[in-house]
């Protein structure tokens, strides 16, 4: 690592529309060869700081400074539609424009350090979530860039992936910024985190491993917060003596007056104590109540094993308050199959009549991104029982951290974060019979996942779950396991 300066942004401000800022005189630096954690609470703008270093966005005032000698190149979170609709090959063309038999040989490394074996005519959306994640990371490397942004690298990889990707940063001798709210991803290859307040609209800038920084941030807030508990007790007990002597009138009153500027002296002490990203209130998915005693049969599932469709067969029974836990390496077909289940389009699995489903799709597609926050709520609620209110509505809102002005704002225009947090707030409104949940901590910042766990592990409904994060399977209550590899 050397001590050039090759990103520097010097008191940046930038407004996100009318009246919402986001980043407020923000400066920072970071030097050539280093790996750095942006991070920050869902919404906060850390995709903000990323589009302002590649140019896409332009500060209201304050300088953003990239050596222009060097290139940069991100993996973004998702895959668009448009892109979706391409083969591997024309995926890869969009990003690098070379020479064929070049692109070829490009296309082969960016394969191989992302560990991924691809036919280059196939169509992108044929891959699996996991697999799309690491053509997301080669799209990027085949830029050859001096400086790699990552944004939530990890979403949608199993343990190997997150593994292979680990290894492959801690080996990676150019710069790189990555956006993650995996903690013991980002502890292995860190050297220093930028943390954006969501609150002061500042960026804090920190040497040292994730949990260096963890720690730090700790000690600081029992610093402040000890030094305010004494200037409050100083002033305190100041008043007191001002009250007293100020009534003794003659020399007592100049007394007063001296001890009045002692406790302006020590309010002008006191410090601001950073505030910790709010973390989403408790809540409950009401489960439908007038459901079957079997929600679900499942007599045969289908699979891709070398690339080749595989039936295998099954004897599956769900019944109320069940929860199953769907498992299986990246491409195997989990997301595919709960789809399906989801649609009601499962060949060998079927839902009772009348059983209503609440769907959490990883990739968000399931919401209408013309819809404002608000719409898609309502529309959520109308999808439930009917029993709804305005108020309810609100207060759910409310509970996963909208805002007046967040529910106002269309769903296209949120962090990919709040996307999911919106998905959660429909459930909560749709209160469905049958839960069907793909990869629900993606994007997710890491406060509120004891929070969504709990809500799950009291579900009384039927549930079935695809998620690679162990952590979070076990706070849940999992009544069965369906391992497709097996």
């Amino acid at each position: 690592m050397s001590n050039e300066t090759v990103i520097n942004f010097t008191d940046v401000t930038f407004e996100h529309g009318y009246r919402r800022e986001i980043l407020e005189e923000v400066s920072f630096t970071v030097r050539r060869g280093m790996k750095v954690a942006l991070m920050g609470q869902n919404g906060a703008g850390k995709s903000t700081i990323f589009k302002l270093i590649t140019g896409d966005l332009q500060p209201q005032s304050g300088i953003v400074a990239v050596n222009k000698e060097l290139t940069v190149a991100t993996a973004h979170q998702v895959i668009t539609p448009e892109e979706r609709k391409l083969t591997v090959e024309a995926f890869f063309r969009k990003v690098v424009d070379v020479e064929p038999h070049e692109l070829q040989k490009r296309i082969s490394a960016a394969l191989g350090a992302v560990n991924l074996t691809a036919d280059l005519e196939k169509v992108v959306d044929d891959f699996s979530g996991g697999q799309q994640a690491r053509l997301l990371l080669a799209a990027a490397l085949i830029q050859e860039p001096d400086i790699l942004l990552l944004d939530e690298p990890t979403n949608n990889l199993d343990a190997e992936g997150i593994g292979h990707l680990m290894v492959f940063l801690m080996t990676y001798p150019k710069t790189v910024l990555v956006i993650s709210h995996d903690a013991d991803f980002l502890n292995t290859f860190t050297d220093g985190v930028l943390y954006l307040d969501v609150y002061k609209r500042q960026v804090e800038q920190y040497v040292g491993t994730y949990y260096d920084v963890v720690e730090e941030i700790k000690t600081r807030i029992e610093k402040e917060n000890r030094k305010n508990a004494r200037m409050a007790k100083e002033i305190q007990e100041n008043k007191e003596k001002i009250n007293y002597f100020a009534h003794k009138g003659g020399k007592m009153r100049l007394v007063a007056r001296k001890m009045r500027e002692k406790v302006e002296a020590y309010e002008s002490e006191k410090v601001e104590v950073r505030k910790e990203d709010k973390t989403i209130r408790k809540f409950m998915i009401p489960a439908q109540k007038d459901v079957p005693s079997t929600v679900m049969t499942v007599d045969s599932f289908t699979i891709m094993q070398d690339g080749q469709e595989i039936t295998k067969p099954a004897r599956i029974l769900l019944g109320k308050n069940q929860h199953l836990l769907v498992k299986g390496p990246n491409g195997i077909g989990k997301t595919t199959l709960i789809e399906s289940m989801a649609r009601g389009t499962a060949v060998g699995a079927k839902i009772s009549p009348g059983v209503r489903v609440g769907y959490y799709r990883q990739d968000f597609s399931t919401l209408d991104y013309s819809h404002t926050v608000h719409q898609s709520l309502v529309e959520a609620m109308l999808s439930g029982d009917g029993s709804g209110t305005e108020e309810h509505l609100r207060a759910v809102a409310s509970g996963f951290l909208m805002t007046s002005q967040l529910i106002k704002t269309e769903i296209r225009d949120l962090s990919e974060g709040q996307k999911g947090l919106v998905s959660f707030a429909r459930l909560v409104l749709q209160a469905p019979g049958l839960l069907i949940l793909d990869e629900p901590t993606n994007h997710i910042n890491f406060r509120h996942l004891p929070v969504i766990a709990a809500a799950l592990d009291t579900y009384q409904g039927t549930m079935i779950m695809v998620s690679h994060v162990d952590d979070f399977v076990s706070q849940i209550r999992i009544d069965s396991i369906l391992d497709l590899e097996k």
